[in-house]
């Protein structure tokens, strides 16, 4: 972290104040879906119980020597992100549990992390691969 992005956060924390919720990792699998709709009402539902999510977690399995499959997987993840940047969560955790060949997912990941960036989230992938 360079002492520019440390010094910023730093000046936001000092004028900062706690807060009464309580942070919460939730499952992907457990959306029922990634529509900004759903997002949106969950979020508010989220609020008004005194949770603010905090970490989404997911699972992904490239388990196919397959273009279309991996990158069908790399869309469905994209989505996750997208959700997790809604909703308020600085962090996506990908928990990858197959990896047909690395050659085609490692970069269906970098282009995840760039992508998690834009949306302001911090991805960390655990796993037979790393980002």
């Amino acid at each position: 972290m360079s002492t520019t992005a440390a010094s910023r956060v730093e000046r936001a924390v000092a004028a900062s104040s706690p807060a009464d919720v309580e942070p919460v990792t939730l499952t992907a699998s457990a959306l029922e879906s990634t529509a900004p709709s759903y997002l949106r009402d969950l979020k508010s539902e989220l609020a008004a119980e005194g949770y603010q999510p905090a970490t989404l977690r997911a699972e992904a399995r490239f388990g196919e020597d397959c273009s279309i499959e991996t990158q069908r997987e790399a869309d469905r993840l994209r989505d996750i992100v997208r959700a997790a940047s809604f909703l308020g969560a600085g962090r996506v955790t990908v928990d990858v549990t197959a990896v047909a060949d690395e050659s085609r997912v490692e970069p269906a990941l970098s282009a995840l992390e760039e992508r998690a960036q834009r949306e302001g989230v911090s991805l960390s992938v655990e796993g037979p691969v790393a980002v």
